[in-house]
């Protein structure tokens, strides 16, 4: 899309700006499942679960998650692995583990109702700011403005305002200007309203300046260079580096580990993992890593897979690897359980997308979409077929 050129800005007035932009949203609205609901349990679970992840996934996944968890005393009552394997393929995995944690604490401070107001929901485990106000607006009417991306990007633009966005004076603005901005007689569908402008009109790259209901507000389109704003610093250059994972044999089962409590990926269960040092053979590493983790000897059989994906700013090749134990004796230095299990019960488990394409090869040869080559032949996957 070509910059748009400067334009004649319309004087701004709170009620012009607020009519114009409900106005459009009562008319453009995304049709989504959570949007037919004031439930704030239901708008709880859909404002977490669609942190850092797309609208496209969490739809089936929120209706899933719901038939399984009605309610805040169904979700305080089931065992936080049996959440957090519900959360499977949704990342960022201590979102599952902090809704459990402040299920639990509504469920013992009040009475299993959601609370109703922005203060005493930021009390719960996990609960921040935008969370909480996006409860608390969209499920009891509170009038309190959420700031999530899209509505520092809207409020950016709007106000060509060139402070760096991630400065604690830009927080200041930003979050003063979103509560000034807010209409109070309709917060929820108001904040609603500013994220879908976000989301569908004022987008990072390429603005649909032409379609948006309030660009004759805007400052930043005035001067005809909406997308210099909001001013951002230089991300840093992505790390890439090379890892293995270990499918270590016995017999039909595979050896499995679990993530101590607390950290990335806490709880979940995996192969022995790790990183390959710059000049180090694949194999070797497979017995190096094999023997850190575990502490068993191991013998190097055949690459399985080669995975490629991308965790915060660092590029992962990982080489999957199977290996058969040739002596040692388990330790426990990195993880806080470990069992030899089958595939099919290791999909049970909280377990990654990753150790999930793993899990899947070993139980009936699924190949995943983004498998890179790997270096030799693959491996034999039935072996895991039976007993």
């Amino acid at each position: 899309m070509p910059r748009p050129t400067a334009a004649t800005q319309t004087r701004f007035t709170p009620a012009g700006f607020r009519s114009a932009l409900l106005g459009w949203y009562d008319g453009n609205r995304r049709e989504l499942p959570w949007r037919a609901t004031r439930d704030p349990y239901r708008v709880w679970i859909s404002e977490v679960m669609l942190q850092q992840t797309t609208v496209r996934t969490v739809e089936p996944r929120w209706r899933r998650f719901l038939e399984k968890y009605p309610d805040v005393e169904a979700l305080a009552r089931a065992p936080l692995d049996d959440v957090v394997a519900e959360w499977s393929g949704l990342g960022y995995y201590t979102r599952a583990r902090n809704l459990h944690a402040a299920a639990r604490r509504i469920v013992e401070d009040f009475s299993g109702r959601v609370p109703a107001t922005f203060e005493e929901l930021l009390s719960l485990p996990g609960m921040g700011t935008y969370t909480a106000a996006a409860v608390a607006s969209i499920g009891f009417g509170a009038p309190v403005a959420v700031l999530d991306a899209n509505v520092e990007r809207v409020i950016a633009r709007l106000d060509a305002f060139a402070t760096e966005i991630r400065s604690p004076a830009a927080k200041r603005h930003l979050s003063a200007r979103a509560q000034e901005l807010l209409e109070p007689a309709r917060p929820g569908d108001w904040n609603q309203a500013m994220m879908e402008l976000g989301a569908l009109v004022c987008l990072p790259r390429a603005p649909q300046c032409a379609a948006c209901p309030v660009a004759a507000f805007c400052a930043g389109r005035v001067g005809g260079t909406p997308e210099d704003f909001p001013v951002k610093r230089p991300k840093p250059p992505m790390e890439e580096v090379r890892e293995v994972a270990v499918v270590l044999r016995r017999e039909a089962r595979v050896l499995i580990l679990q993530r101590p409590a607390q950290g990335s990926f806490a709880g979940m269960w995996e192969t022995p993992r790790g990183r390959v040092d710059e000049a180090e053979p694949v194999r070797d590493a497979v017995v190096r890593i094999a023997r850190e983790q575990t502490g068993l000897e191991c013998t190097t059989g055949a690459p399985l897979l080669r995975l490629r994906h991308v965790v915060m700013r660092t590029k992962i090749d990982l080489h999957v690897w199977s290996a058969r134990q040739d002596g040692g004796r388990i330790k426990r230095a990195s993880h806080a359980a470990h069992e030899w299990t089958l595939p099919a019960e290791w999909l049970e488990r909280p377990i990654s997308t990753t150790q999930k394409e793993i899990a899947r090869f070993l139980l009936d040869g699924r190949i995943p979409r983004r498998a890179a080559p790997v270096e030799e032949s693959p491996g034999q996957p039935d072996l895991f077929d039976g007993e």
